[in-house]
């Protein structure tokens, strides 16, 4: 950084005479030999040269602030809120927690599906296990797979066991019929219905002794 600055004058650079061109050029300290548009670019160069010299200084002075300042390590408390491993409860009527599990488009039908959802409504996880388990119908084998997701479901957001849960609903929805052809004597067609269920199950903990 000089100590003296230079400005051009109001008209610029080529205002001036190649006179006063080499003058200013011997008072910087430049070679002042060459043509006019020489003396002039030497100028301009050495004018954008004292510029720069002019704001060296405020971005050095930023480098050592910004070094003084301590670190922040990524992920501190400062920058960044934990977030909730848990999700919001939904609050049951007694304000137990509600888990609930869903299977859409089952190959059952609702009438078949319900009689089965009938023997475990109300039972403890584990009892109602025991019950699909044995039960001899083809309905049974799609209602377990259902309620262990729930279990799973429980587990994964509210940590919570088989063993603490009990089975607060369970119903059967009626879902779209698929329609199929099956020949017949005398050339005939009889249509045969293929019914499918959307089952649902939802959990509770045990709350009150119950």
């Amino acid at each position: 950084m000089t100590d003296e600055m230079h400005t051009p004058p109001e008209g610029g650079w080529e205002s001036l005479k190649v006179d006063e061109l080499k003058a200013e050029l011997e008072a910087r300290g430049l070679p002042k030999s060459g043509k006019k548009d020489e003396l002039i670019a030497r100028l301009v160069d050495d004018d954008v040269a004292q510029k720069g010299n002019v704001v060296e200084a405020p971005e050095a002075d930023q480098a050592e602030e910004a070094a003084a300042k301590p670190a922040r390590r990524r992920g501190s408390a400062e920058t960044s809120a934990p977030a909730e491993s848990k999700p919001a409860r939904r609050p049951a009527p007694d304000g137990d927690v509600v888990v609930r599990a869903r299977s859409r488009y089952v190959r059952s039908a609702p009438r078949k599906a319900r009689l089965v959802m009938d023997h475990i409504r109300g039972k403890q996880v584990e009892q109602a296990r025991a019950i699909l388990a044995h039960t001899p119908r083809h309905a049974a084998a799609d209602v377990l797979k259902l309620l262990n997701s729930a279990v799973a479901n429980a587990e994964s957001s509210y940590e919570l066991g088989a063993d603490e849960l009990r089975i607060l609903k369970a119903f059967v929805d009626e879902g779209p019929t698929v329609k199929r052809y099956r020949p017949r004597a005398l050339g005939r067609a009889t249509r045969i219905n293929k019914r499918t269920s959307h089952m649902t199950i939802e959990l509770t903990t045990n709350a009150n002794g119950r």
